[in-house]
């Protein structure tokens, strides 16, 4: 089935990742991720290019990913990534309930700096729910710095024991809301926003 498909031109391909579901192959070559999925569909439509990822966001998170139809555009979005200069937001719901509305995460992953900033949404019973602007890309970034935080996403099993969870949720509460970048062909501002999945929506409602 093809990804529903939020931005399309000439040039790029944006499209909504479901959680459970790799971007590309990792070592283990898994056949069933969001890249083949997409270029078999398009296959299918007699489409004449193949769409290459520009970024990734993890398996367990949902949300925004860009696919450019050909190398050459591949490179220039990855080169804007490098240069951070594409803006990402998240929203994520979190364990307990942040000291401030607003502030920034600075902890150090890997020996390499890092920077998260966030903005508390709304205040829940036992979770908050906060937009999170990842201004450096370190891998896991946004999980591992809630985590050092003492706020670990909802739904985490990778940095944090499911069973020290008062609030269970059946997935990472965590999702690739807005992008926003110069288009590299065009020169255009392009902005994409998605609303929360179907699962977060019911785990708000229910929580």
């Amino acid at each position: 089935m093809m990804p529903a498909v939020v931005f399309e031109d000439e040039w790029l391909l944006i499209v909504d990742k479901p959680a459970g579901l790799l971007v590309i192959p990792t070592p283990k070559q898994e056949i069933h991720t969001l890249t083949n999925i997409l270029n078999q569909e398009l296959k299918k439509e007699n489409r004449s290019y193949r769409a290459h990822p520009c970024h990734r966001i993890d398996r367990d998170t949902s949300g925004l990913i860009i696919y450019a139809k050909g190398k050459s555009t591949q490179k220039k979005m990855m080169d804007k990534f490098k240069n951070r200069e594409i803006k990402k937001t998240y929203i994520a719901f979190v364990r307990g309930t942040l000291p401030k509305d607003h502030g920034e995460i600075r902890n150090a992953i890997e020996g390499r700096s890092a920077l998260t900033r966030y903005k508390v949404i709304e205040r829940r019973k036992g979770f908050s729910v906060v937009e999170v602007a990842p201004l450096t890309g370190r891998k896991n970034q946004i999980r591992l710095h809630f985590k050092l935080i003492g706020s670990p996403i909802l739904g985490e099993t990778r940095f944090a024991f499911r069973r020290d969870f008062k609030i269970k949720a059946k997935r990472l509460c965590l999702h690739a809301k807005t992008l926003e970048f110069m288009h590299p062909i065009t020169g255009q501002k392009v902005r994409v926003a998605l609303g929360l999945p179907d699962k977060l929506k019911e785990f708000i409602k229910h929580n």
